[in-house]
């Protein structure tokens, strides 16, 4: 039996093997990288299925994350850009920091953006609904670096120490090189893929500021009561669900429910103070809200909220736009 089988796909390959070749090749060339992403549209997923708080409290309506698809770019999907009329290309000089950075330095950047994101809401949600809060642990990590900067550290690297002294917080770190010169070389201890490493970065001075050219992150551990988990996928990263994530996990732990409801997608960061930052990619998320049939579309006020209204008026959407500066103004509008 398998030899027969055996002789008939070498009669196949035989017969076809000129169609074949031509196959891997397109395969091949298609699959050349281009510096770009291609964004094909714009979508929403709800916040339940991604945000479980231990014996949450229910809720009549729903809160949804909107989000933005998108393509990597190679030469089939930059092609396939002059095709489809909706679908955009986005330069990866955008996304980069410095013309180096590869692909792979992108991604640990905005996986990190997420899990702050997610820190950030558990800290202004729990400290609203007056649930415990307690900072267990901090880790600084390196996110980019910047062209021309003289250093060797890497995209990802912790930080355990810098001059052989520990910081517990960026304000002190930046304290400390704002004591140096331009010229000066700081020191740093890291810690990548399990192993510790030696590395360095020179001050510099621009337009009368001192920089090393690099920017570092926190990443925070809390001790909670009651419990949350996160579902996100690990396609899914950034922190532009900041605002939607701190409206679920709060509406979980509150027995008042604030979507009274509706059906409510938005958009936008949060920080460690409640205050709401702009994001990119507003009038694909709108787009994605008003597919989904949403009663509401929560934005950042300022930019973000005037593109949305345009983009409102432009396709003539039914759909009511919310522009919130902060956490706590988002409940209010929200109780109206």
């Amino acid at each position: 039996m398998f030899n027969k089988i055996y002789i008939k796909i070498k009669k196949y390959i035989h017969e076809n093997y000129k169609f074949l070749i031509g196959l891997c090749l397109m395969l091949i060339v298609f699959k050349i990288p281009v510096d770009c992403y291609v964004i094909t549209g714009g979508g929403t997923f709800s916040a339940d299925d991604r945000i479980e708080v231990s014996n949450g409290y229910d809720s009549e309506g729903s809160f949804h994350l909107a989000y933005v698809s998108e393509l990597e770019g190679n030469l089939f999907t930059y092609l396939l850009s002059y095709i489809v009329p909706s679908f955009e290309r986005e330069d990866l000089g955008d996304y980069q920091a410095n013309s180096d950075e590869s692909a792979e330095d992108i991604a640990f950047r905005s996986s990190l953006m997420l899990k702050n994101a997610n820190n950030h809401a558990i800290k202004v949600a729990y400290s609203a609904a007056n649930k415990e809060l307690v900072e267990k642990s901090s880790k600084h990590y390196i996110i980019y670096t910047l062209d021309g900067s003289n250093t060797n550290l890497k995209v990802g690297d912790e930080i355990i120490s810098v001059d052989d002294k520990k910081y517990t917080s960026l304000d002190e770190l930046r304290t400390y090189i704002g004591t140096k010169s331009a010229g000066d070389v700081l020191n740093f201890k890291v810690k990548r893929d399990g192993k510790y490493y030696d590395r360095s970065a020179s001050i510099y001075e621009e337009d009368g500021m001192l920089y090393a050219g690099i920017g570092i992150d926190t990443f925070r551990k809390y001790d909670i009561s009651p419990n949350v988990e996160f579902k996100f996928k690990a396609s899914e990263s950034g922190p532009s669900g900041g605002l939607i994530t701190t409206l679920e996990i709060y509406n979980q732990l509150t027995k008042e429910d604030i979507t009274r409801g509706r059906k409510i997608v938005g958009t936008g960061t949060i920080e460690a103070d409640g205050s709401v930052g702009e994001i990119d990619g507003v009038k694909y998320k709108l787009n994605g809200a008003v597919r989904a049939k949403a009663d509401i579309f929560l934005v950042p006020a300022g930019r973000n909220y005037e593109e949305a209204i345009e983009e409102k008026r432009k396709k003539n959407y039914n759909i009511e736009i919310i522009s919130v500066k902060s956490f706590s103004e988002a409940l209010e509008k929200l109780d109206k």
